[in-house]
């Protein structure tokens, strides 16, 4: 990929992705480090070629294996809630799918630590960070409701499809003062939350605002 591609041009081109940055200011989003990072990461490379026309509106699309790259909406309201308490060092990211939420919240923290079930989806992510150097991704090829205890405690935690309840395991991952943002429920009824650990035993539950992910699944593909 030249640097004209990465780029983009026509409806791939930076006053693109500048329109898709006022949308999410129309819709509430405030963070404007999050703006920032939305107009300088090239969301068209995160999908393929067929698709690339469409990257720049706010919709989810597919990536193959029944995963969507989420919404540009959904990217930069999940980190903004993550990001709003102070500045973050270390995230764990349950679901790298494309990539591109990962790559979002790599510019705003000092470390992300991504899980992905589904290893052709994880090696074209690694791909993707190499051709924008980004460095400070840590990937591993598991069952992502587990999280990556080894790696823990995390100061962020975000997952990125829905489980029917929130995983005691990602709850035991979470730093004090820790935030997890999470899609929660069925098919029918998600509910964005977030779930603050309080104290060593305490966390504190907010409902944010109705939401559709694919299914957090359990088992890992190669």
């Amino acid at each position: 990929m030249n640097k004209l591609q990465l780029q983009g041009i026509g409806m791939t081109s930076q006053r693109t992705r500048s329109r898709l940055v006022q949308r999410l200011k129309n819709q509430g989003i405030t963070d404007q480090q999050v703006l920032d990072v939305v107009a300088g990461t090239p969301r068209h490379i995160f999908i393929d070629e067929a698709l690339s026309h469409r990257a720049y509106e706010d919709t989810a699309l597919p990536i193959g294996f029944n995963q969507t790259i989420s919404q540009p909406y959904i990217v930069a309201r999940m980190t903004e809630i993550l990001l709003s308490a102070g500045p973050v060092e270390r995230v764990l990211e349950v679901g790298t799918g494309s990539g591109y939420q990962t790559t979002i919240l790599a510019q705003l923290v000092d470390k992300v630590f991504s899980v992905e079930r589904i290893k052709p989806l994880q090696d074209k992510a690694r791909q993707r960070f190499s051709l924008l150097k980004i460095r400070n991704i840590s990937l591993q090829h598991s069952d992502g409701g587990m999280g990556w205890p080894e790696r823990g405690p995390f100061d962020g935690i975000m997952v990125t499809a829905a489980p029917e309840e929130v995983p005691p395991e990602l709850l035991a991952q979470l730093a004090v003062g820790g935030r997890l943002v999470i899609p929660v429920g069925g098919s029918r009824n998600q509910q964005l939350k977030l779930v603050v650990r309080v104290t060593e035993t305490d966390y504190e539950t907010s409902v944010l605002e109705g939401v559709k992910f694919v299914p957090l699944l359990s088992g890992t593909v190669r």
